[in-house]
């Protein structure tokens, strides 16, 4: 592995110096249509409608994956093949025996330069017996398992053209989702762009890894992912911007330390300060801390492994799982004040047709879905414009007038196009699930590795 130099008296302006030039590749409309973004925080900063942000993270799954014939949602029924043919898109079960690839290599080849086509020819692993290899990227998730999804979809607003910021697997998109990038250090121009693992090809992730750890690095610029460095990076996070304002931030995940989705454990600045007590495990504690009456200002909730919809680890409980989490804050005071967002860290490897807009060689990724769960949600609205990991970050710093992080929260649009702040609060509607909260309480803690790709 090579560690590459950390750069210190010019980082700020070597990081507006990048940032400017990613954005100077985009299209001038695109650019104008940026610079021209409404902002809706001045209305709600003065009503004080919402206290409470949680998001909701779960795991691998593209928009024609997952949400397949969602009334009003963009999604596809076949995709081309690299051979020029249309290869029809099959039902699977949640549960089905394989994995696609999703790292950053994998992106490129489906992606094909913009022809997506490249889905016949992206890596896999079959557990048992499966379809044939060049066909296994295109399938969906029979509706049938996912139907608190679809509920919640139906009932709130779901978002279809949420593109994931990174182009790449889940340890470096979950930094995006706290900051808006993968960057290692501020001013660098090189980014996290692979999972990170152990000597031993163990999965792994943060400034506890074991020594010998190493995470791939790209430079989005030139798109030449090369070099290596330990998964323990330091840069601004929203928990920054949050401390600053006083303001209270809770990350619950599948265990404390070390690991792909344990995002705070991997900036130095957090992990070794009074701030890692807002890190919490197990994931369920908040259920109890909700029904207790404690939530904090902005969440983040990480599933275990079996809770999550990563394929080949899923038990298939991740739809029933994000149902309890809505459901106890539906049930709870923090009803009215509260934004819950359900996304999903990256695409899993699987097909999707809708080509990302590239602002450079890493941003952006395939679709991932995006409901958006709030009394003041649009009822049964499809958002189809354009979004990012960035926007949440966006949103909630406008909500909450915590400035700019000045990553991807800084192009990204706010999710406005979401919500009517000016209705009365709707009552939350239950999620039907086939397991109840109760059963995810009589779980013992999940240790595992939850992803190993």
């Amino acid at each position: 592995a090579v560690l590459l130099p950390l750069l210190t008296a010019a980082c700020g302006a070597a990081h507006n110096a990048m940032r400017l030039t990613a954005t100077e590749v985009m299209p001038v409309e695109r650019r104008e249509s940026l610079e021209a973004a409404p902002s809706f925080s001045s209305a709600l900063l003065g009503s004080g409608v919402i206290k409470h942000i949680v998001i909701i993270v779960q795991e691998n799954r593209s928009v024609d994956g997952l949400f397949h014939g969602l009334a009003g949602a963009d999604t596809a029924n076949a995709g081309p093949n690299q051979q020029g043919r249309s290869v029809t898109l099959t039902p699977v079960s949640m549960v089905a025996p394989y994995d696609m690839n999703h790292s950053h290599r994998s992106f490129v080849t489906e992606f094909a330069g913009g022809a997506m086509n490249g889905f016949s020819g992206a890596a896999s692993i079959c557990t048992r017996t499966c379809r044939a290899a060049a066909i296994r990227a295109y399938a969906y998730v029979m509706p049938s398992q996912v139907q608190p999804y679809f509920q919640m979809a139906q009932t709130y607003a779901f978002a279809d053209r949420m593109f994931q910021t990174n182009s790449g697997p889940s340890f470096p998109a979950h930094q995006y989702l706290i900051s808006g990038t993968s960057q290692v250090a501020v001013g660098s121009p090189y980014y996290a762009a692979e999972n990170a693992f152990t000597a031993q090809h163990v999965a792994t992730g943060g400034c506890d890894s074991p020594t010998g750890s190493t995470v791939s690095l790209i430079n989005p610029l030139t798109g030449i992912e090369q070099g290596s460095m330990y998964p323990c990076f330091d840069h601004p996070v929203l928990f920054d911007l949050l401390d600053a304002a006083h303001l209270s931030w809770r990350y619950y995940q599948p265990s404390v330390y070390a690991g792909l989705w344990d995002a705070p454990d991997a900036i130095r600045h957090v992990r070794y300060s009074s701030d890692y007590a807002n890190v919490i495990s197990p994931p369920i504690r908040f259920l109890r801390d909700v029904r207790n009456g404690t939530l904090a200002n902005v969440t983040w909730v990480i599933p275990m492994a079996a809770q999550s919809d990563h394929a080949t680890i899923t038990d298939g409980s991740g739809p029933s799982w994000v149902a309890a989490l809505v459901n106890t804050i539906g049930a709870s005071k923090f009803w009215s004040s509260t934004v819950i967002f359900v996304t999903w860290d990256d695409w899993g490897g699987f097909y999707d047709h809708v080509p990302p807009p590239q602002f450079n060689h890493y941003e952006l990724g395939f679709r991932v879905p995006l409901i958006v769960i709030s009394p003041y949600a649009k009822h049964g609205y499809v958002s189809h414009v354009q979004h990012e990991f960035g926007s949440i970050l966006r949103f909630t710093e406008e909500v909450f007038g915590l400035g700019s992080l000045g990553y991807t929260d800084a192009r990204a649009d706010d999710l406005s196009d979401c919500f009517n702040f000016w209705t009365r609060v709707r009552p939350p509607t239950p999620i039907a699930a086939p397991l109840p909260p109760s059963y995810f309480e009589s779980l013992p803690p999940d240790n595992r590795a939850p992803d190993n790709d």
